[in-house]
């Protein structure tokens, strides 16, 4: 299967928001992203350029956006 998950959360997805065809959002009964689901990854985007990065979050700021 030619497909990218990102895993945004360790909360079990309740529902699916499909937000363009082939990309999907995996979200909470609380409608909390948890996972970015895109289909035929390969022909939309670089694969090697996008599992070549990793990001680093300070709680204090995710908090302060979603509270």
């Amino acid at each position: 299967m030619d497909a990218l998950y990102l895993k945004l959360g360790d909360e079990t997805p309740e529902g699916i928001i499909e937000i363009y065809e082939g990309i999907n959002i995996d979200t909470t009964s609380e409608n909390r992203i948890v996972g970015i689901e895109i289909l035929n990854a390969s022909k939309r985007i670089d694969l090697k350029t996008m599992l070549s990065y990793s990001f680093e979050f300070e709680k204090e700021l995710i908090t302060q956006k979603t509270g």
